[in-house]
Order: C-alpha cells, then structure tokens, then sequence
C-alpha cells in the first residue's frame, strides 16, 4: 500500500508535459524517408507548382540548358577560340553544365524550401528535412533531360564508356547529391532566421560556373602559372564540386576524344596534365568529404528546426 501511494504521489508531482516528446525529435534523414509517401506527396506538389500556368512546362527543361549552352560555346568556345586547342570542347563544357546546373539548383532550391513551405512547416510536425531532401529529387528530375541530351550528343560523337568512366560516372554524381543536400539542409536552416543567407546562394552560384574547369580545360589551368603553385592546385583539387565535374569529363566527354589531339589512345595512360593524377581515388576521398559535411550539417539543422514554426 505504502509503495503504491508514493508512486501515485510521486507521479501527481511531475510536471504536466512530462513524458511527452517532441515533434521534432525524430531520426533525420532516415526518418524522410521512413515517410515516403509524404516525400512522394511534397515532390510532386512542387513539380507541379514550379511549371503551373506554363505552355511548355517540363520542356523549359530541355530548353534553358540548351540557351546557356548555346551562349557559353559561342562566347567561350568560337569568339576566344578555345574549342581549337579542346577535342570535342561542346561535350566537355556540357558534361560541365549538367553537374553545376544539379548542384545549383539544389543549393537555391534547397535553402529556400523551408521559407516556401512555411504554411506546411507551421501546421503540421513531419520531420523538417523532409522540405530540403524534396527539393534535391525535384532538382534531379528537373536535370534528367539535360543528362540525355548529353548522353545523345556524347554517343554521336563515338562515346564508348569504360569501367572507369562508368565508375566516374557514379562518383560524380554521388559527391554533387551529398553536398548539395548538406549545403541545402544547412542554409535552409538558417534561411529561416535570415533571409540574406538566400541572397548570399545567389550570389556564391554565380562563381560556380569559374571555379570548375566548365569553360576551360583543366590542362590550361594545371599548366599555367597558378597550376604550378602546389598550394593552389591542391586547394583548387580540395573543392568536391572540382572533382565532381572532372569526375563526370572523365565518364561522357573523355571517351569521345582519345586519341585526338594531345590525349593519348590509351585510357589508362591519361593523366596530368589533362586530368589530375588518381583521380578515382581523388573522387572517393571526395565522396567521403562530402557525407561527413552531410553529418555535419544534419546535425546543424536538428538544432535549429525546433524554433522553425515561430520564425517562419
């Protein structure tokens, strides 16, 4: 009796809230996709949403790679003459486009996706990432008809992948999706509080297109006089989407030009100067870089999201 009567007492004196637990606390990304079909549901409204009230909808898709491709290679590759020195310099650049396009897209998206969903994030307690995760699958759907176009253009020009460009292929787009969904879960969260972080994407993705050998071949730069600064090449080398877009060259556009011009007919004696020594080890380091700033900034989130629907 006495034990039964200090239990009882001893619960009537906790506080009312206790053993509750929070909507927030949950499993992260693993737990986005333990609710797919909330993921499934938020894809395709923002599919929707994004070519509602538009005649050619999913074919904008196709059409504005296709400009900016246009531009570039006539700026870039006729005025200054650059396709003469860079076999196949149209599949070089676009392999180029299609992997900055993916991880720019995904970053702006991505860091705007909590602040556009905002009525959602205040009614309803689903796990946060749920909005950053859709905007990435919503970027690579909105990418997949740039990636045929490329593999179109690739295989008229005498594509014939190997296994270590298929490899490359691979790592490539695993070291964009992971920092792009790091990168995105990251200043979403703090896009919440701030709504410059939104503005200061915008302005870091203009960059982008110069700080990866897109509009250049790596061999200009490994060969000029910044290249032969080994802190910069090293530090040029430690950027993941660097290596990323070498990694995607070395799957569609290097096939195409072996024993063209410098490159030799032989895959396996490629190396640098036109591409950078052990680049499929460079691109699993890469790989692992890129999931333990994914941890990382999964973790920065979690401890922001609980105050999301008062700031939003």
């Amino acid at each position: 009796m006495t034990t039964q009567s200090d239990a009882a007492r001893a619960t009537s004196l906790q506080p009312p809230d206790a053993g509750l637990v929070s909507p927030f606390a949950g499993g992260g990304l693993l737990d986005v996709f333990r609710r797919r079909y909330l993921l499934r549901l938020l894809v395709q409204k923002e599919v929707r949403s994004r070519y509602q009230g538009s005649v050619l909808g999913l074919l904008w898709s196709y059409i504005q790679p296709m400009v900016r491709f246009c531009m570039y290679f006539f700026v870039i590759g006729l005025i200054l003459g650059v396709h003469k020195n860079v076999p196949n310099f149209a599949i070089h650049m676009f392999a180029a486009i299609v992997g900055v396009h993916f991880f720019t897209e995904t970053f702006s998206s991505g860091t705007r996706s909590i602040v556009k969903n905002k009525a959602i994030v205040r009614k309803m307690a689903m796990p946060r990432e749920m909005f950053p995760v859709s905007a990435v699958i919503v970027s690579a759907i909105n990418t997949y008809p740039q990636l045929m176009i490329l593999f179109v253009a690739a295989v008229a020009t005498g594509w014939r992948p190997d296994p270590g460009a298929l490899l490359a292929g691979i790592l490539g787009v695993a070291i964009i999706t992971l920092l792009g969904t790091a990168l995105a879960l990251l200043f979403a969260g703090m896009n919440v509080f701030f709504r410059d972080f939104q503005n200061i994407v915008a302005t870091f993705t203009l960059f982008t297109h110069w700080i990866v050998p897109m509009i250049y071949p790596f061999e200009k730069l490994a060969t000029s006089s910044l290249g032969q600064n080994p802190w910069f090449y090293t530090a040029y080398l430690s950027n993941p989407l660097t290596v990323a877009v070498l990694l995607l060259q070395r799957a569609v556009w290097l096939p195409t030009v072996l024993g063209k011009g410098s490159f030799p007919t032989d895959v396996n004696e490629i190396g640098y100067p036109n591409l950078p020594n052990h680049l499929i080890l460079l691109g699993w380091l890469m790989v692992l870089v890129s999931f333990v700033i994914l941890v990382l900034c999964q973790l920065a989130f979690q401890r922001l999201e609980s105050k999301f629907a008062e700031r939003v």
